[in-house]
């Protein structure tokens, strides 16, 4: 037999194909490693998928169960909710707040709704809706510049404070009976004398006159008290004029400022808010501020009798400026100042110092400051003078509110 002999050429060949083979086994094994783990990290990787929808999927639940909650308590609530978008178009409305409007609103612009419909009333951020009275309360929604208006019907409690106030002012007129008789007594009796004299024979003609003057003063008097009186009972009703406070304070120191002069007490109008506006009565507040002026000149006048040097430096300011959003003004006086145990009982009705006064000015005053949502204040130092401070709400226009 005949042996065959390989050429070194093919054993290279044979040798290099191997090692290919070897290195694609290596590579094969390497990439079914790889797989397999890459296997094993989807299989991983679809578990905690799974995990996460199924977290989604119970956060979604929560919040649809959550938003179904509310949007009945919204439409259950007996407040009106009002949604506005930058624009100030309402984007949402409860059925309360359509109710109160009796329209659609969503689209509409707010501004013009609460043009058409509301009425700003004396209280700040209340407003009449015919027969309703609403209390409006506004805050900022998002960065965007929308806005949640949240409407509260106070028809209801605005009555019961009207009762309230009646009723109040009905027990105070009960206790002052008694004090009222005696007031109405002493002038009614000092008229009477005086008439009773202009009755007698061969009276001479300037005492006829001198009595006829003194008993029409008493009258006078008497007129007065009894107009007092019955707008003290009855409350005054304040309106809805809008008044800048530069005019309620040039039409109060129009009305003073001749009394002053012929008194020769100094009286000055100090202080700024001249583009300040409050809702009210117009007459009611410059017939408050007058009483207080006149209060504070008889105080002057009371204090010069006692010294000289006292009627050298008297007078009387008014002013007004605008202190954490409210308008406050002022009447100061260098008169003879009040006692602390006085001062608790000066806004008391029929209570006086003055022999001349009814004792009601300064709770009729009062009484107007009250009603137009106010306060009043009196600090005073004996021999220094007195400020009886007021504090008002300040006018809002329907576009704030808004």
């Amino acid at each position: 037999m005949k042996q065959v002999v390989q050429a070194p050429g093919h054993e290279l060949k044979a040798q290099e194909l191997q090692r290919a083979f070897d290195a694609f086994n290596q590579v094969s094994l390497a990439l079914t490693q790889s797989y397999q783990g890459l296997q094993g990290r989807v299989e991983s990787l679809t578990a905690e998928l799974a995990v996460a929808n199924g977290e989604l999927r119970r956060q979604y639940e929560e919040k649809e169960a959550l938003s179904e909650r509310l949007s009945l308590l919204l439409k259950a609530l007996p407040a009106g909710v009002v949604v506005l978008d930058s624009a100030a178009r309402v984007s949402e409305a409860n059925p309360a707040a359509s109710a109160m409007f009796a329209q659609a609103m969503i689209g509409e612009s707010w501004p013009a709704l609460a043009q058409a419909a509301l009425i700003a009333a004396e209280a700040p951020d209340e407003w009449q809706l015919g027969a309703r009275r609403l209390a409006i309360a506004e805050s900022p929604l998002d960065s965007a510049g929308g806005r949640i208006l949240l409407i509260h019907d106070v028809t209801a409690a605005h009555t019961l404070k009207a009762e309230l106030e009646r009723n109040q002012r009905l027990v105070a007129m009960g206790e002052m009976a008694a004090s009222l008789a005696h007031q109405l007594r002493t002038p009614l009796a000092t008229a009477l004398l005086y008439s009773a004299n202009l009755a007698q024979p061969g009276l001479a003609e300037t005492a006829r006159l001198r009595f006829a003057d003194k008993a029409s003063a008493q009258l006078k008097r008497l007129e007065r008290l009894i107009q007092e009186v019955l707008l003290f009972a009855r409350g005054e009703s304040i309106g809805r004029d809008s008044t800048p406070a530069r005019q309620l304070l040039a039409e109060a120191a129009q009305t003073v400022e001749p009394l002053f002069l012929e008194k020769g007490i100094a009286f000055r109008i100090v202080g700024g808010a001249v583009e300040t506006v409050v809702t009210g009565s117009r007459k009611a507040l410059v017939g408050a501020l007058v009483n207080l002026l006149e209060n504070a000149l008889q105080a002057c006048l009371t204090a010069g009798e006692e010294s000289i040097a006292a009627t050298e430096r008297a007078e009387v300011s008014l002013g007004a400026d605008v202190v954490a959003g409210q308008l406050r003004i002022t009447v100061c006086d260098t008169g003879a100042g009040i006692a602390p145990e006085i001062q608790a009982r000066v806004f008391e009705p029929f209570f006086t110092t003055s022999g001349q006064g009814t004792g009601l000015g300064l709770a009729i005053a009062l009484g107007v400051v009250r009603a137009h949502g106010g306060a009043m204040t009196v600090h005073s130092v004996p021999g220094e003078g007195s400020e009886f401070v007021i504090t008002l709400p300040v006018a809002l226009a329907i576009e704030q509110a808004s």
